[in-house]
């Protein structure tokens, strides 16, 4: 009895002393935390204490062990809800009341011990006599019913309780949302994801286990999504939204952005750079270097799981994909287009622009002009699609419009008057030197599609200019056969550019402005889903905006753009992937079995 009375003493003064620190003086949700823990700690302390300890009315003990199992989840309770306010709590505020906790939940299930059934009686004769003298009362009916629904009310709030700390520092279960991951994971897929290792935190807090696991490249990990909001009203939104979904056995999900959608929250991606990189992604190859080597190298592993075209799976595993981003027809027309912009002769191009210049000279009708001929078209009307898909329109007004030769000229040419001798260009296998434009591959590669659009669009406008001097009426324009070749290599060309940002990725992160290399920072990665025609990961944003090609032309073609690369706090992983347990046929560690 002596050793009930000591560990209830101590259960007392720690939760007495968490309650304390509950104590919240900013005029918000947080001021709710105190009182809520005080009654609690009141009710219990005199339940364990008056009726039980002192006047031996045993007939309260169920009572004292709910309490004593309900302490825990009621004091983290408390502790999300001062940590919800709009200030926050300061570090050591929050060291001092996980400290408290943890001693509150020890002595708790040591108090637990002692008291469940088969011991409690062993501590006092006097309990054990009148326990044997009052059997416990058996209800029916309507009590009974009651009685029975309160305890599965009881047993859900527990387990949802239960649940969510094991959520937080043990493990977590996952379905795959999406087919960013494919063939590794499929929509509907179940992931275990474990915590422990990965530095678990209290709610809103700082407060947890060490990182004990460092990430390698190649593990699948399960993060918040940083594409959102990562406030503390963030946080307090997740941490709610979390607890009623699995409170309502899943079927209410508050998880929504600011437009009442579901968050894609959180992610599965894999890691594929590591702290101290600088990467770049190429034609599907991903290239990365370091302070102790200056030349990126290819990262060899990233072609084991980097999956660009789908159409070599199984036909089973085919059948189960919803969506095919490319087609086998298409995934070679890709590798064309790389081609023909690796090939790409500079020296010939700039010939060819001033031919297709010049014989579209002869057809134009407007006049010269002397104000800037630029305004003629502007950013949107330099995108790549509207050129082609508005190339007749576009015909039309440059060879009527004042000044409409001179623009077609300058759109031709202009783009390699600043580039000194064309000689000393050419993507020769080399990632970065003076003989890329721009001193590195993705510049120099986005430079020449930027070429080979305008070579292209200028081959178009000038058979359009042809066809109507040669009197043909539009009508028969279609029939044509160069124009559809022209229109074809178009449809292609632009559909590699629609894809562009999916296929390559400019030097990440960005070299700073005196040239020098940046890296990713300690503790932190870069991931990517492996489905990269149809993964959304840390290479993009949520918002596409229209840019220039290349920065190297004046009145360069443009193209719609979500490229914004940014790597992740290792504070944002919850943990690797590391056993997917549905389905069972291809249950297993995920990257151990083969691609089928």
């Amino acid at each position: 009895m002596k050793k009930l009375n000591v560990w209830c003493l101590l259960n007392f003064i720690f939760g007495t002393l968490f309650t304390l620190t509950m104590i919240s003086f900013h005029a918000d949700f947080s001021l709710t935390a105190f009182p809520i823990a005080l009654i609690f700690s009141a009710f219990m302390d005199y339940f364990l204490f008056i009726r039980v300890l002192k006047e031996n009315q045993i007939k309260h003990l169920g009572a004292v062990r709910r309490f004593f199992q309900y302490q825990p989840f009621v004091y983290l309770t408390s502790f999300v809800l001062q940590r919800a306010g709009k200030k926050g709590t300061p570090y050591a505020l929050d060291l001092v009341s996980v400290i408290l906790w943890v001693l509150v939940l020890i002595t708790g299930i040591v108090v637990l011990h002692y008291l469940s059934e088969k011991r409690v009686f062993k501590l006092n004769k006097e309990w054990e006599k009148e326990n044997k003298s009052n059997p416990p009362v058996k209800f029916h009916g309507v009590k009974r019913v009651g009685i029975e629904a309160l305890e599965w009310i009881d047993a859900l709030v527990q387990a949802v309780y239960t649940i969510v700390l094991i959520n937080i520092f043990l493990f977590q279960l996952y379905e795959i949302p999406s087919e960013s991951m494919v063939p590794e994971f499929l929509i509907k897929d179940r992931v275990a994801v474990f915590k422990t290792l990965s530095g678990p935190k209290f709610p809103l807090s700082d407060i947890g286990l060490p990182y004990v696991k460092n990430y390698k490249r190649g593990d699948i990990v399960v993060l918040h999504n940083p594409h959102y909001k990562n406030d503390r009203q963030s946080e307090v939104k997740s941490f709610v939204s979390s607890f009623v979904y699995m409170a309502t056995l899943t079927l209410v999900n508050m998880n929504k952005d600011e437009n009442g959608e579901l968050k894609a929250d959180p992610l599965v991606k894999r890691v594929t750079g590591m702290p101290g990189e600088q990467l770049m992604m190429m034609d599907g190859s991903l290239y990365s270097r370091t302070k102790n080597s200056a030349e990126f190298k290819k990262v060899q592993d990233d072609e084991k799981w980097a999956a660009w075209s789908l159409n070599t799976l199984s036909s089973s595993t085919k059948s189960k994909i919803q969506w095919m981003p490319l087609s086998s027809t298409d995934y070679e027309n890709t590798l064309s287009i790389e081609e023909q912009r690796r090939s790409l002769d500079l020296q010939s191009a700039a010939l060819e622009g001033e031919s297709l210049a010049r014989r579209f000279a002869t057809h134009a009708t407007g006049k010269k002009s002397t104000a800037d001929v630029k305004s003629l078209f502007t950013s949107e009307d330099l995108f790549e699609y509207n050129l082609f898909s508005k190339v007749n329109d576009n015909s039309i007004k440059l060879l009527t419009v004042d000044g409409g030769s001179e623009w077609f000229t300058d759109f031709m040419t202009g783009w390699y008057k600043n580039l000194g001798s064309l000689s000393s260009y050419s993507e020769n296998g080399s990632l970065t030197g003076g003989n890329l434009v721009g001193g590195d591959l993705y510049s120099d590669s986005n430079f020449r599609l930027n070429v080979m659009v305008k070579l292209l669009f200028g081959r178009l406008v000038v058979r359009n200019a042809e066809l109507i001097s040669n009197n043909v009426s539009v009508s028969e324009w279609n029939s044509d056969s160069k124009r559809v070749e022209l229109l074809t290599n178009a449809q292609i060309l632009n559909d590699y550019i629609l894809r562009l940002d999916q296929r390559n990725m400019p030097i990440f992160p960005a070299n700073d402005a005196s040239g020098n290399a940046s890296y990713i920072p300690e503790n932190c990665y870069f991931m990517m889903g492996d489905n990269r025609y149809n993964s959304l990961d840390m290479r993009h944003s949520y918002e596409q905006t229209c840019v220039p090609l290349t920065s190297y032309d004046d009145v360069s073609v443009t193209y719609y753009t979500n490229m914004a690369p940014q790597f992740v706090n290792r504070s944002m992983m919850l943990g690797k992937a590391s056993y997917r347990f549905w389905p069972l046929n291809r249950a297993g560690v995920p990257g151990k079995s083969s691609r089928k």
